[in-house]
C-alpha cells in the first residue's frame, strides 16, 4: 500500500526492534558526558603502572584500537582453553592456563589505558565509551568461562551454571544502577580486583593443573575449589547490596525514576528473562544440554546478554526508554520451543541454530547503529 495521509506511524516498540537511533537520541548521545565515582582497592597503585604503560603507546594509535587489541587477545586465549576443555571437566596443557593469565592481564592493562589515550590525544567521544562497554560485556562472558575451566567446575554443573552467569548479572546490574542514577559507581572491590584474582587462579592452575582444585582439604573435608566459589558468593552479596540500594533509592528522574523518566525496575525484565530462560532450558533439558556443551551454551546466552547490556548502555547514554522487544531473544526461544515440543529437533542442533541467530541479530543491530 502506498503511504498516504492516513498512514499510521509504527508503534514505538516496533521501531525498537530494528530501527537506528532517532535524531533526538543521536543528539543526546552526542551531548552525553562520561560520569563515574569511586576508586577500587588496587586502582591507586595500578595507576602508576598504567601511566608508565601509556608512554609506550604511540600517539597515532586510536583508543578504540587499543581496546579492540586487548579484547581480541583475551578472546583468542580463552578460545584456546575452550578447545581443550569443551565440557569444563578436562585437563588442558599447562601453557593454556598461562596463556589465559597473560591474555587477561593484557586485556585489563589495555582496557585501563584506552581512556587515558583518548584524553591524551583529545579524542574522547561517547561512541568510544559505548565501544568500550560493548567490549567489556563480551569479555565478561569469556572471563567466566575461562575461570570455570581453570578450576574444573564442570564436575559440578550447578556451580558451573552459577559462576558462568553471575558475572553477566553483576555487569548488567552495574549499568542498571548507572541508568537509574546517571553515575557509574565503582566499589572498593570491583572489576579490577576480580580480574587480578582470576589471573592468580590461572597461574595456580598453570603450576598445579586444574585437578589441583579437586583436592579435598583434610579435617574440613571440602574441595579446594570451594574457596574461590565462596569468595565469589561473598562478592556477589556485597556488590548486589550496593547496586540495588542505588537502584531502589537513587533515581534522579521525576519521582525517583531513571534518567529517562521510566521505572527503576524496568531494566530488570531483560536480565530476568535471560536468566529465567537459561535456568529453565538447563533444568528441563532431556539430553543434559548444558552439562554436555557448557561452553557453547554459555557463549550463546552470553551473546544475548552482551546485546541486551549494550542496549542498556545506549538507553543510558541517550536518556531513552529501554524496550524488552528484541530479535536477540529468538535464539533462546527456539531452544525453549524445542523442549516444549519434546525435542522435535536435536537440542545440540537447535543450540547451534540459536547461536547463529543471536550472532546475526547482533551483527544486524550493530550495522543499523
Amino acid at each position: 500500500m502506498a503511504a498516504g495521509a492516513g498512514a499510521r506511524p509504527a508503534p514505538r516498540w516496533v521501531k525498537a526492534l530494528g530501527e537506528p537511533l532517532s535524531a533526538a537520541q543521536l543528539r543526546r548521545l552526542e551531548e552525553h558526558r562520561y560520569c563515574s565515582m569511586g576508586v577500587s582497592l588496587f586502582e591507586p597503585p595500578l595507576q602508576l603502572y598504567w601511566t608508565w604503560l601509556l608512554q609506550w603507546i604511540p600517539l597515532w594509535m586510536a583508543p578504540n584500537t587499543i581496546t579492540l587489541i586487548g579484547l581480541v587477545i583475551n578472546l583468542v586465549t580463552t578460545l584456546v582453553l575452550i578447545f581443550y576443555c569443551p565440557t569444563v571437566t578436562e585437563e588442558a596443557p599447562y601453557w593454556t592456563y598461562l596463556l589465559c593469565a597473560v591474555g587477561l592481564f593484557v586485556y585489563q592493562s589495555l582496557d585501563a589505558i584506552d581512556g587515558k589515550q583518548a584524553r591524551r590525544t583529545n579524542s574522547c567521544s561517547p561512541l568510544g565509551e559505548l565501544f568500550d562497554h560493548g567490549c567489556d560485556s563480551l569479555s565478561t562472558v569469556f572471563m567466566a568461562i575461562g575461570a570455570s575451566i581453570a578450576v574444573r567446575l564442570g564436575t559440578n554443573p550447578d556451580w558451573l551454571f552459577f559462576c558462568s552467569f553471575i558475572g553477566m548479572f553483576l555487569f548488567y546490574c552495574a549499568h542498571w544502577q548507572t541508568y537509574v542514577s546517571g553515575v557509574l559507581r565503582f566499589g572498593r572491590v570491583d572489576v579490577t580486583e576480580i580480574q587480578l584474582a582470576l589471573v592468580i587462579v590461572f597461574i595456580l592452575s598453570t603450576f598445579g593443573g586444574a585437578t589441583m582444585w579437586d583436592y579435598t582439604i583434610p579435617v574440613l573435608e571440602i574441595k579446594l575449589k570451594t574457596f574461590p566459589i565462596l569468595g565469589l558468593i561473598g562478592g556477589v552479596i556485597f556488590s548486589c547490596s550496593n547496586y540495588f540500594h542505588v537502584i531502589l533509592h537513587g533515581g534522579v528522574g521525576k519521582n525517583g525514576s531513571t534518567i529517562a523518566g521510566t521505572s527503576v525496575l524496568s531494566p530488570g525484565l531483560h536480565i530476568g528473562l535471560i536468566v529465567i530462560l537459561a535456568i529453565m532450558i538447563y533444568k528441563k533439558s532431556a539430553t543434559n544440554l548444558f552439562e554436555k556443551h557448557p561452553c557453547l551454551y554459555t557463549l550463546m546466552f552470553g551473546c544475548v546478554f552482551a546485546k541486551v547490556a549494550q542496549k542498556l548502555v545506549i538507553a543510558h547514554m541517550t536518556k531513552s526508554e529501554l524496550y524488552l522487544q528484541d530479535t536477540v531473544f529468538v535464539g533462546p526461544g527456539l531452544l525453549f520451543l524445542d523442549q516444549y515440543f519434546n525435542n522435535f529437533i536435536d537440542e545440540y542442533v537447535v543450540l547451534w541454530i540459536a547461536m547463529v541467530q543471536v550472532l546475526s541479530s547482533k551483527t544486524h543491530q550493530n550495522n543499523m547503529d
